[in-house]
């Protein structure tokens, strides 16, 4: 089959440098640390162990209007929602969404005073892990409205017109979707195509953007777009509340994907949209910054879904794992089945505590978690994922074979394999791993690059420069003999987290380790100063490491909490005894790799390849994928297909 022509760009799209790109996504960050950060300190070589012990905990007033809530949610996920019947159909039921309305559960983070029901975070969260183990097609359907949809920019960001115009309907009728992807922008929003000119008293979109995730179904949206920089009009990428209803707006297709297959996503086209400008998110130019901000708290319900499904792996390899004999005695006991059901024991109660630990932070708003935030989403969205292909392999070809089938020849109906379709997507959604460890590698840099970033900025002057210097020189001579030695070291630090198991020899290694950390981010900044940020194997290796450190540290903080509350604490800590160390397993091997590894020779080989110097090695095959464009067309203008929007009322 021979392929399309490449379409050629539209004239519309911004064409810019990756300096202007990397100067975009740097000015929407948030500049400044004005509050603690553990992760941040973490990534420092300081080991402050006293901003997440002892654990935070919800106001039992939160705590009890929350527990309700769940309460209410099981018995709807009970009796009202078929998780099989959505995967057949590759649709949620209307009246399931309905029903969802009625409870309350699109209004779950919105305040009460705009008729929601006011959760804190770590009870939104606990909701999400409950829906989404009834089905993780409605977990996302409800994460997209409230975590990154309309809700959540407003309550940041909206004025209180647009709250009290948008939020109460949100909180009970309305569904809203985020509009920032587009065919050819996903993780370089410097490049976003979509304009909205200004035009009176309105703005006028034009643009097509790509996965709207509830965009099918959506009543409102969140679009990001370019502002043109005018007399009067600062311009740049600009956040607005849109009516989906509005004229002009045309959802082209329902996208189908691997997993989640109820998801409501789509391609949306805006032509000559018509939006006031009170519908406007924030300051012209802020759209980005309102986006990571949101995102900052957003991002933990993924992760949040990621302990159900981990909870859900624990249940189904028990179960099946005691019931299925082989050699005389269930698979379980069989030390290559029983690693693996550790392994996920362990890394479910990891996972919950990291999740929980951040969601309380965010509540109490104490600490900077944008650190924390961002790790529990990388971290939670790659174990469940280790998770998941461990219970298919623990399952057999049972683990393979879909639940309609197993049901069909009369044996219990488990949705293995769809759980690690289904879960397949977090790798991806909200900041993939590659780019979620190149975020959290600038910000775990950060102060270096506050002290001494111009000394490695090509365009700065000689004056800058040695300013620089002179600042970095003061910063490095207090804070590099800091990372020689610490509590760590010493027998008797951390004493008051042995109790039966000793976890106090964790805590001294996870102190160590930070100080380690700290020293081989220091070598490789002088090492190769400007490149740093061009090993993006290294980097990704660092933050892979902070990553288990900080995981470390919560389980263990967890495992005292319900040792202290009397709530399974002795098997809590044996949870975190073995998850510290099979953690420390894959650290050590993670340092090991920082400096031995294959990085040089494999750009070596991406270079070939693209190259075509090995195209030899690819014949002796067929290509079943069909023709077309690899990106498609994405100009502007009036829609030439059918409407596929269906709100649902």
């Amino acid at each position: 089959m021979s392929a399309a022509p490449e379409t050629p760009p539209s004239p519309s799209r911004p064409t810019v440098t990756e300096r202007e790109a990397r100067q975009v996504a740097e000015a929407a960050r948030e500049q400044d640390w004005r509050k603690p950060s553990f992760a941040k300190e973490l990534f420092l070589g300081r080991f402050r162990l006293d901003l997440i012990h002892p654990h935070p905990l919800p106001a039992d007033e939160h705590a009890q209007r929350g527990e309700e809530f769940l309460a209410k949610l099981r018995d709807f996920c009970e009796t009202k929602i078929d998780g099989a019947l959505i995967e057949r159909e590759a649709r949620i039921p209307d009246e399931v969404v309905t029903g969802l309305k009625e409870l309350g559960a699109f209004g779950m983070k919105i305040d009460t005073k705009y008729g929601g029901l006011g959760l804190t975070q770590v009870y939104y969260n606990k909701a999400l892990a409950l829906v989404g183990s009834a089905s993780p097609a409605i977990g996302a359907l409800l994460s997209a409205h409230q975590s990154i949809g309309v809700p959540q920019p407003l309550k940041l960001f909206g004025t209180q017109e647009q709250k009290e115009t948008f939020l109460p309907r949100c909180a009970r009728t309305d569904i809203s979707a985020f509009l920032l992807t587009e065919p050819d922008v996903g993780s370089d929003p410097a490049r976003l195509a979509t304009t909205a000119v200004p035009e009176g008293d309105d703005y006028v979109l034009d643009g097509v953007k790509l996965w709207t995730t509830n965009g099918v179904v959506a009543d409102l949206l969140v679009v990001m777009a370019r502002v043109p920089k005018s007399e009067g009009h600062r311009g740049g990428i600009t956040a607005f509340v849109v009516e989906a209803a509005s004229e002009g707006i045309t959802v082209e297709n329902r996208n189908a994907f691997m997993g989640l297959r109820g998801l409501e996503n789509g391609v949306t086209r805006f032509h000559r949209v018509r939006v006031p400008a009170s519908h406007r998110i924030g300051e012209e130019g802020q759209g980005l910054k309102i986006a990571l901000t949101t995102l900052n708290t957003g991002r933990l319900s993924l992760p949040a879904m990621c302990v159900g499904a981990g909870k859900w792996c624990l249940k189904i390899a028990r179960e099946w794992s005691a019931a299925r004999e082989q050699w005389g005695k269930p698979v379980a006991l069989h030390e290559a089945v029983g690693s693996k059901i550790a392994f996920i024991a362990a890394t479910t109660f990891a996972l919950e505590a990291v999740v929980d630990l951040s969601s309380q932070m965010a509540d109490e708003d104490r600490n900077d978690i944008r650190i924390e935030a961002a790790l529990a989403k990388l971290y939670g969205s790659e174990m469940a994922w280790l998770m998941a292909d461990e219970l298919v392999q623990i399952r057999g070809g049972r683990g393979f074979e879909t639940a309609d089938s197993l049901r069909a020849r009369g044996e219990r109906a488990v949705p293995a394999e769809q759980m690690l379709r289904d879960l397949r997507i977090n790798r991806i959604f909200e900041g993939s791993t590659e780019i979620m460890h190149l975020l959290i590698a600038r910000e775990a840099v950060d102060a270096h690059l506050s002290v001494a970033g111009d000394l490695i900025d090509p365009e700065k002057s000689l004056p800058d420069k040695a300013r620089a210097g002179a600042n970095a020189g003061v910063f490095y001579a207090k804070w590099l003999p800091r990372l020689v030695a610490g509590p760590g070291q010493l027998p008797g630090s951390y004493g008051g987290f042995k109790h039966g198991t000793d976890l106090s020899g964790h805590l001294r290694y996870v102190e160590r380790t930070s100080r380690k950390l700290a020293r081989s981010t220091f070598y490789a900044m002088s090492r190769w100063q400007g490149r740093m940020e061009t090993k993006q194997g290294f980097l990704g290796r660092i933050v892979d490491i902070g990553a288990e450190l900080f995981a470390m540290s919560a389980a263990c903080v967890r495992a005292e909490l319900l040792r202290g509350r009397g709530e399974n604490g002795r098997e809590a800590y044996q949870l975190a005894d073995a998850f510290c160390r099979q953690a420390r397993v894959r650290v050590e091997e993670l340092f090991d790799r920082l400096w031995t590894n294959t990085d040089d020779i494999d750009r070596t080989v991406v270079k070939g390849v693209l190259s075509g110097t090995y195209t030899w090695l690819e014949h002796g095959v067929v290509d079943p994928s069909g023709d077309g464009p690899w990106i498609a067309d994405a100009a502007p203008g009036p829609s030439t297909r059918d409407n596929v929007h269906r709100p649902i009322r």
